[in-house]
């Protein structure tokens, strides 16, 4: 990673210190996907529709990007200690209110309130975190790492959770995560630290920013729709999912071992970007549905991800004037193109379910009309699949409670076996390709961020 200076700068360094803000920024980044495996235990306890429940997503997002440029200034002017330490204290509070939360209002309020704060403990841990290490080049890439963690991170631990507890859990487990890093600050008198001289007014370097925004927004695909489609199209339960996506975390965590982050280059996002496209490329065109063919492409997402989302920071961190409004401006866009897949892609996916819902439903329909069932065992059981699929929507449905709902003789009970056998599996073939043209989309998003990369080489710092 490339940063514009290398120089020590005066400070306390502390290890756990550092260690401690790297888990609070990685922490509030993992939080704009952790609760997608929670969303169904969400939707279960308030009484909300599907898309109102997605806004727990969307809010924190958009509240991040808005919030994370002034929270970037408000750490230079008033010292990147006070800012932090206000950051966590609020952003602890604001995690036990949706812990604790009774109604999907309050849930959404602290969310947006868990975002605000977030933003400023991830932009005023830039520069304590540069305080902290050595040199400045080792803590913006501490920085950049940790934050790159989170984003992987967040799905599989937030199913973690959710499966061995409840969703609530999911939010629960930040204060202590807030909390130990204030006590950090507190103890090393991290809130006597300076404010930074008024920054020299360079403007954000646009090409690293729109990169990482396209890059963001295409990774929407693997952090919430792999989710969605192992837990609502194939059945798993929230622990199993986890399982299944920490593949992009631990191919990160293997490519970062061995490509260092501060050796990455344009080259190096460039050839993140064709891995992670290559990988949501290779999602839209899975077979069946079988987990073991959605290893290799999140393999090739998460090795893209370690190349391209630490390249591309130190790219954006180094124009003039301040590195921590350079690291504002970074997350906003990193935010920003997160909602910006969730709009582009979520309409294309809820389309495209209902379309093959409806094609599952005819299947099914001359499936069951050619069983051996006799006519009124047809109908019964049409009428209680047609229900299932319909008290759906755009989730899997629950099959077994239609065939749990009939009592064949003795010797249909092989002819219903077989049957639902047959529709079990045609629903998931639906549901699967529900799935590829979102997958596609945000395959062509991430392609599209090869055109800032290269135009990256003959931008100026102003």
């Amino acid at each position: 990673m490339a940063t514009s200076s290398t120089h020590t700068i005066p400070g306390v360094r502390s290890l756990p210190l550092s260690l401690g803000l790297a888990i609070a920024v990685a922490t509030v980044l993992a939080d704009s996907s952790v609760v997608v495996l929670a969303l169904p235990d969400l939707l279960s306890s308030f009484d909300v529709s599907i898309e109102r429940i997605a806004w727990v997503i969307t809010a924190f997002n958009l509240a991040l990007a808005v919030a994370a440029v002034p929270a970037a200034y408000l750490a230079v002017r008033a010292g990147a200690g006070r800012v932090a330490a206000a950051g966590l204290a609020s952003f602890a509070a604001a995690s036990a209110v949706c812990a604790a939360a009774g109604s999907f209002d309050v849930l959404l309020a602290a969310r947006c309130v868990q975002a605000v704060s977030g933003a400023a403990v991830v932009c005023a841990a830039l520069a304590l975190m540069q305080e902290a290490s050595a040199t400045t080049h080792r803590g913006a890439t501490a920085w950049a790492a940790a934050a790159a963690a989170g984003a992987a991170l967040g799905p599989a631990v937030g199913g973690a959770l959710t499966q061995a507890f409840s969703w609530r859990s999911v939010f629960a487990a930040q204060v202590p995560l807030a909390l130990v890093p204030l006590g950090f600050l507190l103890v090393r008198g991290g809130l006597d630290g300076r404010a930074e001289e008024p920054p020299a007014r360079g403007r954000p370097r646009i090409s690293p920013n729109l990169a990482l925004a396209l890059v963001s927004a295409a990774l929407t695909a693997a952090l919430f729709l792999l989710v969605l489609l192992l837990v609502r199209a194939w059945g798993l339960d929230p622990l199993e999912a986890a399982a299944v996506v920490s593949a992009i975390p631990a191919a990160a965590l293997v490519t970062a071992r061995l490509v260092p982050p501060g050796s990455l280059s344009r080259g190096a996002a460039a050839a993140g970007v064709i891995l992670i496209a290559g990988g949501l490329a290779a999602l839209a065109l899975v077979p069946s549905a079988d987990i073991a063919w959605t290893l290799a492409p999140q393999v090739l997402i998460g090795c893209g991800l370690a190349l391209t989302l630490p390249a591309l920071t130190g790219d954006a961190l180094a124009g003039r004037g301040s590195q921590t409004i350079h690291g504002g401006w970074t997350i906003g866009a990193r935010h920003a193109g997160v909602v910006l897949g969730l709009v582009i892609l979520t309409p294309i996916f809820t389309a495209d379910l209902l379309t093959q819902q409806d094609a599952a439903q005819r299947s099914g329909t001359a499936i069951v009309l050619n069983s051996a069932l006799s006519f009124d065992a047809k109908l019964r059981l049409g009428d209680a699949i047609n229900h299932q699929l319909q008290q759906a929507q755009n989730r899997l449905p629950d099959l077994g409670l239609a065939f749990r709902a009939q009592h064949p003789s003795g010797a249909d009970v092989p002819v219903y076996r077989h049957l639902r056998r047959s529709l079990s599996e045609q629903v998931r073939r639906a549901a699967t390709h529900a799935f590829s043209r979102a997958f596609l989309v945000a395959a062509a998003i991430a392609l599209a961020a090869l055109v800032p990369v290269a135009a990256g080489r003959w931008e100026r710092d102003a």
